[in-house]
């Protein structure tokens, strides 16, 4: 899985790229088939920091989520929250649309003698 991280008006340091990558990666045990992350951080206003998260998958449209807050770590704990959201969902709706195909694929069993008491 790859992960980009980017920042926009300012400049990230090495161990603030690793922690972000780091709390990136725990995407992956909501869901197994993610390919990329792309992190873009926009650091021009000091107060509201916002950050922009891209998560794309096999076989689906991408994830996207957005936070705004005034701390950079604070920002991306909320778009993870967002994105684990939509993750789930979509698993959700992964798992049921399987469940019902498989439903109407199967035959009813029919009882060959009736008898009355």
């Amino acid at each position: 899985m790859q992960i980009n991280i980017s920042a926009r008006h300012g400049h990230l340091s090495q161990r603030t790229q690793e922690r972000k990558s780091e709390k990136a990666t725990k995407l992956r045990r909501f869901f197994e088939r993610l390919t990329a992350i792309n992190i873009t951080a926009d650091v021009k206003d000091e107060t509201a920091v916002k950050v922009e998260m891209q998560v794309s998958a096999e076989h689906t449209d991408d994830f996207i989520a957005t936070e705004t807050s005034g701390s950079l770590m604070t920002a991306v704990e909320g778009t993870i929250h967002k994105l684990e959201q939509q993750i789930r969902r979509h698993k959700e709706k992964l798992t049921q649309a399987h469940r019902a195909s498989s439903l109407k694929h199967q035959e009813l069993p029919v009882d060959s003698e009736i008898t009355d008491d």
